[in-house]
């Protein structure tokens, strides 16, 4: 714990599901977490019950999708302390379905800019200051839709997630020469209030979920935390440019 304790972490998204479980993980490994998100009362509320545990937390809002907002946030954060040991690209999202004959582009270009802008906008800022970090690295979001392409109304989704899998090992190249390792995990499904509506109107449906996974269970958020800690770790020294599936088998299909 004292090893880690002047480190610095910022997940994006982390205001609630996958991403806050990541950042208490980390926080209980030591790290000063940074948590980022769009809704500064939820932040709020989100440090104030990392802080009530022990864990050193703030939070710094802005909209990833935003290359001003996240340029000047993590710069900012950057000389606050001088560095950044671990960028956890969290934030992403569905963006809502649209087949692609009616399609927006306006919705194309969200659902992009939400998955795969946002690893590019963060880790671009981050990288001076990650370049300054002890056994530094970034960690990103993929998804089973960035090889199976999505289901019906998500083909753009699995093609942001293509990229961010793209990335990540293009990132891992660029950065080796600098000791910045980059890997990515891919969660399968994962029960956190992103389900929260079907889980709520079709019970049934949602339990029936289950039955896709080899290990017969949905995933919870501290499943993914725990990977990302590994990732985030002396123990992933010599990782890089690896996609870590975190979903029970599901991506084998059973």
């Amino acid at each position: 714990m004292s090893e880690l304790k002047n480190k610095i972490a910022i997940i994006t998204g982390a205001t609630g599901g996958i991403g806050f479980a990541v950042a208490e993980r980390l926080g209980k490994d030591g790290y000063t977490v940074i948590l980022n998100g769009i809704d500064d009362a939820e932040g709020a509320k989100r440090v104030e019950e990392l802080t009530a545990n022990g864990i050193t937390a703030e939070y710094y809002g802005f909209d990833v999708t935003k290359e001003e907002e996240v340029s000047a946030n993590i710069k900012k954060i950057g000389e606050k302390y001088g560095k950044i040991d671990v960028l956890v690209n969290n934030a992403g999202g569905l963006g809502g379905r649209s087949r692609f004959e009616d399609m927006t582009t306006d919705f194309y270009r969200f659902v992009m800019a939400l998955n795969l802008d946002s690893v590019f906008f963060a880790s671009r800022a981050a990288i001076p200051f990650l370049k300054k970090g002890d056994h530094p690295s970034i960690i990103n979001y993929t998804s089973n839709a960035g090889w199976t392409a999505g289901g019906p109304g998500a083909g753009v989704y699995g093609t942001s997630k293509a990229g961010v899998h793209a990335i990540t090992r293009a990132l891992a190249k660029d950065l080796a020469e600098y000791g910045i390792r980059a890997n990515a995990v891919s969660p399968g499904t994962i029960d956190t209030p992103f389900h929260a509506q079907i889980k709520a109107t079709k019970p049934e449906v949602f339990a029936s979920w289950a039955n896709n996974i080899m290990l017969g269970r949905l995933g919870q958020p501290e499943d993914v935390a725990s990977v990302v800690s590994f990732l985030a770790s002396k123990d992933a020294a010599f990782l890089t440019a690896e996609t870590i599936q975190v979903g029970g088998g599901q991506a084998l299909g059973i």
